[in-house]
C-alpha cells in the first residue's frame, strides 16, 4: 500500500471544524455589530435633525421607530 496515505486523525478533524464553526460565529459577531453601530448612527442623525414642517416631522418619527425596532431585533 502507498505508505504516503494515511486516515485523518479525528481530533484533528474535529479541530478543523470547531475552528471552521468559531470562525463563522465570529464573522456572524462582527457583521451584526456593524450593523448595530450603522443603526445607531442613523437614528443619532435623525435625532438632530430639527424641522417645523409637520409632514417632515412625522416622516423622521416614522423613520427612528423603523430604526429602533430593527436595532432591537439585532439584540
Amino acid at each position: 500500500m502507498a505508505k504516503g496515505l494515511k486516515k485523518p486523525d479525528p481530533e484533528e478533524v474535529s479541530g478543523l471544524v470547531n475552528e471552521e464553526q468559531r470562525r463563522a460565529a465570529e464573522l456572524i459577531r462582527a457583521n451584526k455589530e456593524r450593523q448595530r453601530q450603522a443603526l445607531h448612527l442613523q437614528r443619532e442623525n435623525i435625532l438632530s435633525q430639527r424641522t417645523s414642517s409637520p409632514a417632515r416631522r412625522s416622516a423622521l418619527e416614522a423613520a427612528l421607530a423603523q430604526i429602533e425596532s430593527q436595532i432591537e431585533t439585532l439584540a
